[in-house]
């Protein structure tokens, strides 16, 4: 186990496209860190270049005490878990999950023991005599899990390794894999484009774009206080509601005046913002039906047509128009009386809004108390 440290790492493929730019990131000993963000982002390349399968143009890769940047990847220490299970189709378990250990000669007894315990751990002691063509989906990923346990590495990198699997499995597998960093406590980098699957995995998040870190932090923290509107708008489903407006005050109170309704919002320092356009981001879970009463008072009400309705059980999502805006979602308490074309009214909690910048990039506004 150790830690992994990236020191203003960079990676410019051919014709000058930049996969990955001046990444700073220290991996903590032990830690499931993931890395999440759209195609294209540059996750992947960064899990390669932690490998040693692609080679940074700049920057110093650190496994533990070690610089890496030349060391091949056999010699690296890690064991990496690949979206394809990359397993030997003439081998069987036992012989997959061993193969590497034959390659580095360790005697018989200890492959055959950390195989057996690897095994046992992840609940395929009985697949150890069949073929990969024998297995199903979820069986396949533990075998490429085992056989990468086996190895006990410093650390485990995982590309995407649950994207071959149906919806139900996906779910079984991450907590499967949840549970075992928890007993096996090793240092864990995982790569994913389902923010899902990396709010539910990770100790911490780093959500990337264009080769860039927008945000790392604890899943709950990136949630609730996104750097800016492409993390809130990429972290969470339903993605988070942009509104654009302006600021207005009135007695004292601050308002985001959409143009066809106003809004409330908590007391804070926003003085400088008055009378200027403003983006102001809401939660779809932070809205309910005014006949719902889940959070009291009349102020914050925006009226609304219903769009579509998707029910989900005990909630429903509600896709509306109001004012200038033609597609905000709300999650609301699931009822048989809501239809299409049908005028209602949302209660906002506006303790919950994040503002943000109407720029580009759009960073969030911090919204401070007022000093007593």
């Amino acid at each position: 186990m150790a830690e992994v440290i990236l020191e203003t790492v960079t990676k410019i493929y051919p014709g000058g496209v930049q996969a990955v730019r001046e990444m700073n990131l220290h991996i903590h000993d032990r830690e499931f860190l993931v890395l999440v963000g759209p195609s294209g982002c540059g996750k992947s390349t960064l899990l390669r270049m932690v490998a040693g399968l692609e080679t940074a143009n700049s920057g110093t890769i650190r496994i533990g005490q070690r610089v890496v940047n030349d060391v091949p990847p056999k010699d690296r220490d890690i064991a990496m878990v690949f979206q394809n299970y990359a397993l030997y189709p003439h081998m069987s378990v036992y012989k997959n999950m061993a193969f590497g250990l034959i390659l580095r000669k360790l005697p018989k007894a200890e492959i055959d023991q950390r195989v057996r315990a690897a095994a046992k751990i992840l609940g395929i002691e009985h697949l150890l005599e069949r073929r990969p063509k024998a297995l199903s989906g979820g069986q396949l990923q533990r075998v490429a899990v085992g056989r990468a346990i086996v190895r006990q590495p410093q650390a485990f990198l995982f590309d995407e390794p649950l994207s071959n699997l149906d919806a139900k499995l996906r779910v079984e597998m991450r907590a499967e894999l949840k549970r075992l960093h928890r007993q096996i406590q090793t240092t864990t980098i995982y790569v994913t484009h389902d923010q899902e699957e990396a709010m539910t995995l990770g100790d911490r998040i780093v959500v990337m774009r264009d080769g860039v870190m927008q945000q790392c932090g604890e899943p709950l923290d990136v949630y609730e206080n996104p750097a800016n509107r492409f993390v809130a708008g990429f972290v969470g489903t339903p993605p988070m509601n942009f509104l654009q407006g302006r600021l207005a005050g009135q007695d004292g109170a601050v308002f985001f005046d959409e143009g066809s309704f106003r809004l409330r919002l908590p007391p804070g320092e926003l003085a400088r913002w008055l009378g200027q356009e403003i983006v102001l981001g809401l939660r779809p879970e932070a809205m309910s039906l005014r006949s719902e009463g889940r959070f009291a008072g009349q102020d914050n009400l925006m009226p609304c047509h219903v769009s579509v309705v998707e029910p989900l059980g005990e909630k429903m999502d509600l896709y509306v128009a109001t004012g200038h805006h033609s597609h905000v979602v709300a999650r609301v308490d699931a009822q048989r009386d809501i239809r299409p074309g049908q005028p209602v009214q949302l209660h906002l909690d506006m303790a919950k809004a994040r503002l943000f910048e109407p720029t580009d990039d759009g960073r969030r506004i911090a919204l401070q108390k007022p000093t007593v």
